[in-house]
């Protein structure tokens, strides 16, 4: 690998308006994890710093809608997010936040640095504004219809629907999230970043000095070069944030994606006394994990503050994934359908290095890749368990069994077993390969490989048929096997770190020194083992089955809030009340029901209205079933004009209640009525 005499490496701040989920894990925080224990390993001087995001607007939206303070939101879920990752195994050197007084002197240093070198453009333009709650709208605090899909309830940022980033101007018929209100434009005085200054810096920075970045980092990049960069602005009106350091900028912060990766430099002064020599030396090498998502701000906008700031260095390199997407559908914490960490290591207590596994074999590294629990139940019963833990397993106990617990004697090697031994080696070059060059995934499986040789030499030698007759060539195949044991016991520690320090307490190994890996001769004969201990569990159909209805449950919880919450259609042109008496609605029984044949939505009803029993053909069948209708009392049109429908002469009209996401809801009353009783 490259020489720098220090690493430092920083992982996404994760927004502290809830928990981290598996989308977090798999696009950062496993890949940034893997990267550092495999410097660590190697003996590199490294810092690893994060810190939750604590401003920003959807702090505020969760605040307003639990009806409490941002402070007392983030204080929630930075503890939450904190613990998650510590017990995770994720190996930061400093966990930081961003609502602390060192964060704030620092990113007000920071900008009024910009200030004095006069960085920033000022410019008045007009925002939108709330009348009612008599305040500035950020843009998630705008929505209306999505002007590219149609879809209603898009963000002034972004439509959550079809992924397109938006501008508030863009949305057609744009209301306030605060009081549902019509804002109008009010002019607004703001600090802007002119990005388009340093676009010919980006443009040999970026396209000319780093086209060995992954190709949707750089290709993305090129996109914004290409298309023109214009001047960002660096302050919002909020009440919540790093107030602007500066006279005529009372009720004005920072904007959140300009103090949010000054964290980073938080972080690292929390510490490291020597914290310059991380971020202000050329000897180190500072790398950047995130999702696609923030491309553009940690390759374009952040490397342009510390450019226009000086004095600072650059990223080396920003590996960046793509999404995660679960069970089929985007991943999204404010409509709850997620994995979530804390929840996962309460219902998966001490398997949290299946959950690393699953989610870096499947990483979305090149493109957006699915979680599913079938896929997480799979994986780790057929690979973990079956494969490696079932090899580590074998050896530790025959060598137990046959040897005493002592490792045997080497002895003559023939082909089989120098094969075996030869892929010790070959593991280790290219796991090394592969994770210097941020493919974390082919280095998992360059690493389980290993694995695979063991189990499959240990399965074809049978040491268990030889014992009686050939005890020198059994401890052969054990010397083997242990040493593959050892291997995978130190070549899996960046990975699953949990499971590979139990391989190497098994093994009595005492550090996990990537210089160590590789070795054929680790385990010295004469030297004594310990115990067996389970490295993983079988997961069970009722186990994944209960995640998978506990989302179906927070989807269905979703989408109830959602049509309770949702605007009802508009009030239809004014009648006369003559025209209303000439209905003459009447309560019901369904007598029976049964699906219209070739039809998707059509239910036939025999319905008893108190006059007679008539057929009526209601567009009920893709909502209701016709064991679900038959006994329902219902409302009924009676006097309306039959007709036909697919053959079906259809005598009046059931009234039902559609909500805003048209779902249907019989209209009845609470007690049972007599059939045939008028509404009016």
């Amino acid at each position: 690998m490259t020489e720098y005499k220090r690493y430092l490496i920083t992982a996404a701040l994760p927004y502290a308006n809830g928990p981290v989920h598996i989308g977090h894990l798999a696009g950062v925080y496993v890949p940034a994890d893997i990267y550092v224990r495999y410097l660590r390993m190697n003996k590199k001087d490294v810092l690893f710093v994060c810190g939750s995001d604590e401003h920003g607007v959807p702090i505020t939206i969760k605040a307003r809608k639990e009806q409490c303070s941002p402070q007392d939101i983030v204080d929630r879920y930075n503890g939450i997010i904190k613990k998650s990752f510590e017990d995770f195994g994720i190996s930061f050197s400093n966990y930081s936040r961003t609502s602390n007084d060192l964060h704030s002197k620092i990113s007000s240093d920071f900008f009024k640095t910009l200030y004095e070198k006069g960085e920033f453009v000022e410019q008045t333009s007009e925002q939108y504004y709330d009348e009612e709650s008599q305040t500035f709208l950020a843009d998630r605090y705008i929505v209306g219809t999505c002007p590219k899909c149609g879809a209603e309830g898009a963000y002034g940022d972004q439509c959550e629907k079809c992924g397109s980033s938006l501008s508030p101007d863009e949305l057609i018929n744009p209301v306030s999230k605060l009081s549902g209100a019509k804002p109008i434009k009010k002019p607004t005085k703001h600090w802007y970043l002119p990005l388009d200054k340093y676009e010919n810096f980006l443009r040999s920075w970026i396209l000319d000095g780093h086209k060995e970045w992954k190709s949707n980092v750089y290709g993305q990049c090129k996109s914004w070069l290409d298309g023109g960069l214009h001047p960002r602005a660096v302050s919002r009106d909020l009440d919540w944030g790093v107030p602007v350091p500066v006279e005529g900028a009372e009720g004005k912060v920072l904007y959140v994606w300009f103090d949010a990766p000054i964290g980073y430099i938080t972080s690292t002064q929390e510490c490291s006394a020597d914290w310059e020599k991380y971020w202000k030396s050329e000897d180190t090498k500072l790398v950047h994990f995130i999702g696609k998502d923030n491309i553009v701000f940690h390759c374009i906008v952040f490397p342009v503050m510390l450019k226009a700031h000086g004095g600072y260095i650059l990223p080396e390199n920003v590996p960046a994934n793509e999404f995660l997407n679960l069970e089929g559908d985007k991943i999204s914490t404010s409509k709850n359908w997620a994995v979530w960490l804390n929840e996962y290591l309460e219902d998966f207590k001490d398997q949290q290095d299946t959950l690393r596994y699953v989610l870096t074999a499947n990483a979305p590294e090149t493109k957006d890749n699915d979680f599913t629990w079938k896929d997480f139940q799979a994986r780790n019963n057929n690979e973990l368990v079956a494969i490696l833990g079932n090899f580590v397993n074998r050896v530790v106990v025959l060598t137990n069994k046959y040897f005493a617990g002592k490792v045997p004697a080497k002895g003559n090697l023939t082909d089989i077993d120098s094969q075996a031994l030869a892929a010790i080696a070959e593991a280790k070059e290219n796991i090394s390969k592969n994770i210097e060059n941020y493919r974390f995934r082919d280095a998992l499986k360059d690493a389980m490989q290993l694995a695979r040789v063991g189990n499959k030499y240990l399965t074809e030698t049978e040491p268990w048929k030889l014992i009686k007759t050939d005890e020198s060539r059994v401890a052969t195949i054990l010397n083997v096997c242990l040493q593959i044991t050892a291997n995978c016991g130190i070549l899996f520690e960046p990975f699953l770190p949990f499971t590979a320090a139990k391989i190497r307490t098994m093994l009595q190994i005492e550090n996990a020194l990537w210089e160590n890996a590789g070795d054929d001769n680790i385990m010295q004969e004469g030297k004594t083992i310990g115990e067996v201990a389970l490295l993983f569990r079988k997961i069970e159909d009722a186990e994944v089955d209960a995640q998978v209805e506990k989302l179906k449950a927070a989807k269905a919880a979703r989408e109830a809030e959602e049509a309770m919450n949702a605007p009802v259609a508009a009030q239809k042109a004014t009648i006369e009340y003559d025209d209303f008496a000439k209905l003459d609605i009447r309560l019901g029984t369904i007598l029976e029901a049964e699906r219209v044949p070739k039809t998707d939505k059509l239910m036939k009803l025999l319905i008893d209205t108190g006059i007679d029993k008539r057929t009526i053909v209601s567009g009920i069948a893709e909502h209701f079933t016709p064991e679900q209708c038959v006994g329902r009392q219902v409302s009924v049109l009676v006097n309306l004009q039959p007709r036909k429908m697919k053959g079906i002469e259809s005598q009046g009209m059931i009234l039902m209640a559609e909500d805003a996401n048209g779902s249907l809801q019989f209209v009845s009353t609470e007690q049972k009525v007599k059939n045939g009783s008028s509404i009016s």
